[in-house]
């Protein structure tokens, strides 16, 4: 037998599995992995220096670009963190609002994460399903803010708008007949809340299919049972948050152990695991849809039963309702003075962090008393988990490093940032 050199392996940036612009540099023994070096920055936009150069209300939609898939948990780190250095009430209908769209997000990065892992993996028919779902809440994202992705809806004080009374409908077209869009319109025909429930009504069936194709499948066990596995040790030690330390058997989570909004008041549980890998972070992350579905059934219930205002009604901080602008000087002058110099908040810093669907998204803002931040400082989950690939990855053979970039649920606009 010839003697098998090392040899070093470029892994991307363009590689469809890297999820991203990664480029791994792996050093080689044959096949198997001896290091695995993650190099990164191809995808840098400066999100956090170009948040230093605008208003505080502003810069929303920059937190939208960072993770995304997970577009509103993002803004509600940043938006917790204004709130915290100004003070604001937020009204408690704006809040179950946010706690219902965090869990909408929640499984929409799930799905996200199901589709491309099993893909990657080999599994075409996951995808394919995943995208089914994620159509109709990318729906719901688009009847609360007007955009299907980048929503800009969490403002601080509250939410951009109420619930609206009625879903978008399907028309016939050159590619749906009458009777197809009718089929689809059966559904959205009351108000969101009612499209909402019926989502959460069939969601549970929908996660029993994607078990049946995937959680019993031996090619998908092979692929996945004992590989990357991370002790719960080296898990704390790491930095990891959210299901890759749920996944090592830490019962760690923000919603439980440091509730923001009124998550206090939800009834949920925490899935952990046992072993630590692949395996166990995809139990995990399917039962968090689960329980996502759980609480978003709890925020519907009381959103139906208590109307209200969904911002503050502190003009210094929200905009004056139209008519008001309309009819009465002193609330053009806010509108004007609010969406051109925006609002100051007082000298100090502030730290907010929400459980994204990927671990503990943090946000970090120093203020020096003018309309801007001095600093914004991002905390991404992705960023520690992609620290540890060498870690997870040494000693395994190179198609288990496809497999561990789908565990890691990398997205590469919150490590770049």
């Amino acid at each position: 037998m010839p003697e098998i050199k090392n040899y070093t392996l470029n892994f991307g940036p363009q590689h469809p599995a890297a999820h991203g612009v990664l480029r791994l540099v792996l050093e080689m023994d044959g096949e198997v992995i001896e290091r695995a070096d993650p190099h990164i920055g191809l995808l840098h936009r400066g999100t956090e220096k170009l948040a230093e150069t605008k208003p505080y209300n502003q810069t929303i939609g920059y937190m939208d670009r960072l993770d995304y898939v997970s577009m509103m948990c993002n803004e509600h780190g940043y938006v917790l963190a204004i709130e915290k250095l100004l003070g604001v009430e937020v009204p408690e209908r704006a809040q179950y609002i946010r706690v219902m769209f965090d869990e909408i997000t929640r499984i929409l990065n799930h799905l996200m994460w199901i589709g491309t892992h099993a893909l990657d993996v080999g599994a075409m028919t996951m995808f394919l399903y995943a995208f089914r779902e994620r159509e109709d809440l990318m729906d719901l994202y688009e009847a609360v803010s007007g955009a299907r992705m980048h929503a800009t809806y969490y403002r601080p004080g509250g939410v951009a708008r109420d619930l609206p009374d009625a879903m978008p409908q399907y028309l016939e077209s050159r590619w749906r007949s009458k009777k197809e869009a009718n089929r689809l319109n059966e559904n959205r025909q009351g108000s969101l809340l009612d499209f909402t429930e019926d989502f959460t009504n069939r969601f549970p069936g929908y996660i029993d299919e994607y078990e049946t194709l995937l959680t019993d499948n031996r090619i998908w066990k092979q692929r996945t049972v004992g590989i990357g596995v991370v002790s719960e040790e080296r898990a704390y030690q790491l930095g990891f948050t959210g299901p890759m330390l749920r996944g090592s058997g830490v019962e760690w989570d923000l919603r439980k152990k440091q509730p923001y909004e009124v998550y206090d008041r939800m009834d949920f549980d925490i899935p952990v695991g046992t072993e630590g890998d692949c395996y166990d972070r995809y139990l995990v992350r399917i039962e968090e849809m689960r329980q996502s579905n759980r609480i978003i059934k709890q925020c519907i219930a009381w959103l139906r039963d208590n109307p209200g205002l969904v911002m503050t009604d502190n003009h210094k901080v929200a905009a004056p309702r139209r008519e008001e602008i309309k009819a009465d000087m002193e609330g053009l002058i806010h509108h004007f003075k609010l969406f051109t110099e925006g609002y100051t908040l007082p000298e100090g810093e502030a730290y907010a962090a929400v459980e994204h669907p990927k671990g503990e998204f943090g946000v970090y803002l120093v203020s020096d008393g003018t309309n801007k931040p001095y600093r914004v400082k991002v905390r991404a989950p992705g960023f520690a988990h992609l620290s540890a690939m060498n870690e997870m990855a040494s000693g395994h053979m190179l198609a288990d490093v496809v497999a561990i970039i789908g565990t890691q649920d990398i997205v590469f606009g919150e490590i770049d940032r």
